[in-house]
């Protein structure tokens, strides 16, 4: 028996398998490039079938390829979903018990989403997921969801995310007096995104900072806002007699509630309140992580009754405001639209309500949903995005707030 053409054949469907993967999870610049690989060696492989063995010997060449096809593609998935970020953090120069300069540091961090498709930041996601035995996507099918991820990017053009915090963060600074910035130094950060909060914490602790204000912009104390402190607190800045506060997040600010109903006023128009239907939409959080963050969703839902009620005092119809999930829990975005449209309005108003910038949740996943639920033509639905605005000073002076709750 004339082994070559066999392992050919193992070659060819190995390395079909793994670019399919690389096809899948690729950047938007590459995966033309390995879907042409991809498609040349599923071609050659089938050619070298149809050539190199005879018609009795097909099938078992065809199970033969599978095998080492599906070898490939798993391998590829391992190693893609086990690859780290390299991340070189900057050195902390200052001295145990050397004096500081006498100033605050203000950590100004938030989730972040990177401009561009990147897998890093939801391959951590995965993890904590695994971590926490939260059921996701099976791990054969994991490429699948980046190739979804990516499509998302290319829909969307790209995320503005960050450099809308960007601006709400220098917002945000002019917001302090000159006397008031002599106290603070400012320092934005992201999670998901460089710079991180453990390197921001390190260039404040070697320019002097005594003080240290971490400044979580979420809603809600939950796995996002551990993960900041975790981070900070791995530096052990105490040990250099820096003191640490972390800021509330914004789940019971007054000033904020305000800010949905500017929103809704402007976008109402001439519409009569209580023909207006709201919709506030949450992030929600796995069931799982409930017991291990249950301040994410008991806050989420207190910040949404805020909400509500502020409108509720503005004059809109208590029935007429409902609260959805954006992901892991109900009611659904879809079933939350279908719910107001049995009362009688005429235009429904969408708040992504904890998200805090423009994003893929927000600009994609949220209109997705719209598109999907098919409300009648009759009814005016309207996105009104994340709530994240450098113009309106209601957001400014919410996060203002915060950090002057952490100066006394």
């Amino acid at each position: 028996m004339d082994l070559l053409p066999w392992a050919v054949m193992a070659i060819l469907s190995t390395l079909t398998g793994i670019l399919l993967v690389l096809f899948l999870v690729s950047s938007p610049l590459r995966m033309s490039f390995f879907l042409f690989l991809f498609l040349i060696l599923l071609g050659g492989a089938i050619a070298w079938a149809v050539i190199f063995f005879t018609s009795p010997q097909l099938f078992l060449v065809i199970i033969f390829g599978l095998v080492f096809f599906i070898g490939g593609f798993l391998g590829s998935t391992l190693g893609f979903l086990n690859q780290n970020e390299n991340r070189d953090l900057p050195m902390l120069t200052r001295q145990p018990g050397e004096n500081g300069l006498g100033h605050t540091a203000v950590i100004y961090f938030t989730h972040g989403e990177p401009p561009g498709y990147d897998p890093f930041p939801w391959l951590e996601t995965i993890r904590e997921f695994d971590h926490d035995n939260v059921p996701f996507i099976p791990f054969p099918f994991r490429p699948f969801f980046f190739h979804g991820i990516r499509k998302e990017y290319l829909q969307a053009g790209g995320s503005s995310h960050n450099q809308i915090h960007g601006y709400i963060f220098r917002a945000l600074q002019a917001s302090f007096s000159e006397t008031e910035k002599a106290k603070y130094r400012f320092f934005l950060a992201f999670l998901d995104s460089n710079p991180r909060p453990d390197e921001m914490v390190i260039k404040a602790i070697n320019e002097g900072a005594d003080r240290i204000i971490l400044l979580p912009i979420f809603i809600t104390i939950s796995s996002h806002t551990l993960a900041g402190q975790e981070m900070v607190a791995a530096l052990d800045p105490e040990k250099y007699g820096v003191i640490v506060k972390m800021a509330e997040p914004l789940w019971n600010s007054s000033i904020l509630r305000e800010h949905f109903i500017k929103k809704a006023e402007v976008a109402r128009g001439n519409t009569d309140r209580d023909q207006i239907g709201i919709l506030l939409v949450g992030h929600g959080q796995p069931k799982a992580w409930d017991g291990i963050y249950p301040t994410q969703t008991e806050q989420e839902n207190l910040y949404r009754d805020g909400i509500k009620q502020t409108f509720v005092s503005q004059g809109y119809k208590d029935e007429n405001i409902f609260s959805a999930w954006m992901s892991f829990k109900n009611p659904s975005i879809e079933e939350g639209l279908h719910a107001l449209t049995r009362n009688n309005i005429s235009k429904i108003l969408v708040f992504s309500a904890s998200i805090s910038a423009a994003s893929l949740h927000s600009e994609i996943d949220v209109p997705n949903a719209i598109k999907k639920a098919k409300i009648s033509r009759s009814i005016q639905v309207i996105n009104m995005g994340a709530f994240g605005d450098p113009l309106d000073p209601l957001v400014i002076n919410a996060i203002r707030e915060r950090i002057l709750s952490c100066a006394v």
